[in-house]
């Protein structure tokens, strides 16, 4: 593999004040398809990027990413967590968008490489990781309504802390109640960049109103809870943990994943598990009855996150005296040591860089 290292290293960030996608390493990833296949993975220094005026991905949005991470624990190995999930998910997001499927193995190999030069940009403190960005785009430059036949694929990394200004605080989510992300037999469970310029609006009118996100209602009743702008989401209520169910407008989050498998393998408590359909109706009258005893978000970015307060048609429902809950905590606990090695890994999800 022609890695070409940058002679201009950058300097490295306050590790207190990495925010999210703020920072970005000196090399990245790059690989070109055209004429019906895939070249080689190359490392190059991080530079942007020419592209033409006519470009189909500026015209058409033909564009999918992925996001995963890695860590750097204290004895200074280096782990990724279930890239191959990630790998997985964006070939199935690739066929959905009429783009090229991609050998993951080489391409596994070539991010390891790649996260080994940069090494130095992994920050270790609470809630820190290397997020890792692989995207795909059209790239042939050429106007009409049609599948390109030329791509990029590219991997940033990005130094990050918490993704939420607030840390682990409780987050507040408004219900959108007028408009909708994606519907059955759209592309709501593929990773594509149209899906989150879709969700805009409703993160833009939730954070003028005083939230941190907009929770998304389904396309056919907007009665159904399907996720947050950037998170899964799960409820308690009463003794049962609910996730909405993956029914084809929802993005099969990997984190979800491992919330569910953890919760079914070690248990927690007394309680159960369950994909469903959840309404606000139903929601709205677990709170009034006291049977809403949490709520958290699920995602790579956020890792969990609680959920504080729910804004439903004018008024505001306090989840859990606006603090996180035991299952809550747990999920993030357990899920995080096994990310960082502070656990046994028992579901093969971690992997070593090196």
């Amino acid at each position: 593999m022609k890695i070409t290292v940058t002679k201009q290293p950058k300097a490295k960030p306050d590790s207190s004040k990495l925010g999210f996608g703020k920072f970005y390493t000196d090399h990245m990833l790059v690989m070109e398809y055209e004429r019906g296949k895939w070249g080689e993975p190359e490392i190059v220094p991080y530079a942007p990027f020419s592209i033409a005026p006519a470009t189909n991905v500026l015209h058409y949005g033909q564009g999918i990413f992925e996001g995963a991470k890695a860590y750097k624990r204290a004895d200074g190995s280096i782990t990724v967590f279930r890239i191959d999930d990630n790998f997985k998910r964006m070939n199935n997001s690739a066929r959905r968008m009429c783009m090229p499927q991609f050998e993951a193995e080489p391409v596994k190999r070539a991010l390891f490489e790649l996260i080994k030069l940069e090494e130095d940009w992994i920050p270790t403190g609470e809630g820190q990781a290397l997020y890792i960005r692989p995207t795909m785009v059209a790239d042939e430059e050429v106007l009409g309504v049609h599948a390109s036949k030329r791509y990029k694929f590219f991997i940033l990394l990005s130094p990050v802390g918490f993704y939420y200004a607030n840390g682990m605080q409780p987050t507040k989510i408004l219900v959108e109640e007028e408009y909708v992300r994606a519907s059955i037999g759209g592309t709501g469970e593929a990773k594509c960049m149209g899906n989150y310029a879709a969700s805009l609006i409703g993160a833009e009118k939730a954070e003028a109103a005083g939230y941190d996100q907009c929770l998304w209602l389904d396309a056919s009743e907007r009665k159904y809870v399907e996720e947050v702008g950037s998170m899964n989401i799960f409820f308690v209520i009463d003794k049962e943990i609910v996730t909405p169910a993956l029914v084809g407008s929802i993005l099969p989050g990997i984190t979800r994943n491992s919330c569910l498998q953890v919760l079914k393998k070690y248990g927690f408590k007394d309680y159960t598990v369950s994909e469903r359909r959840v309404s606000m109706d139903e929601i709205v009258a677990a709170y009034e009855s006291g049977k809403l005893k949490e709520s958290f978000g699920s995602g790579t970015a956020a890792v969990i996150s609680p959920v504080g307060v729910i804004g439903y048609k004018g008024r505001d429902m306090l989840i859990g005296g606006g603090k996180m809950g035991e299952v809550t905590e747990y999920l993030y606990n357990t899920v995080t040591a096994i990310q960082r090695g502070m656990k046994p890994d028992d579901f093969g999800w971690v992997e070593k860089v090196k």
